[in-house]
């Protein structure tokens, strides 16, 4: 069987997911030494900073959801990675990552059905 293949999407991706680190851990660290009390200022900070909070934290449900169905029906394991991730360090980063790996995984089945086609043609 052909092993999980990198292709333009699942590239596209992962580039992604490191802009996502990168962008949302510029500003954890900036929060960090400047000693800012990071869940009251998510929960405190006005009516625009509490939709934001409420917007990435539903996003983040359907994201869970996504990522087990998806993964469960494409066979993927350990799931819980991604899961765990996106409070540890960020929806931006492990969102993408598990959609790059989807995408992995996706072009090794492709490609495992294509090396299958010839030999089932060439059963009686």
């Amino acid at each position: 069987m052909t092993g999980p293949r990198w292709n333009g999407r699942a590239v596209f991706f992962l580039v992604v997911a490191v802009l996502g680190l990168a962008g949302t851990w510029a500003f954890n660290i900036a929060a960090i030494v400047q000693h800012r009390d990071y869940v009251g200022d998510w929960l405190q900070s006005g009516p625009a900073v509490s939709s934001l909070t409420v917007d990435v934290l539903i996003a983040a449900v359907a994201a869970i959801a996504f990522m087990v169905f998806e993964s469960r029906r494409l066979g993927m394991r350990r799931v819980w990675v991604y899961v765990v991730l996106i409070p540890l360090v960020a929806l931006a980063f492990a969102l993408p990552l598990f959609l790059a790996m989807r995408e992995r995984a996706l072009a090794g089945r492709a490609a495992a059905d294509a090396a299958a086609a010839p030999d089932a043609e060439a059963a009686p």
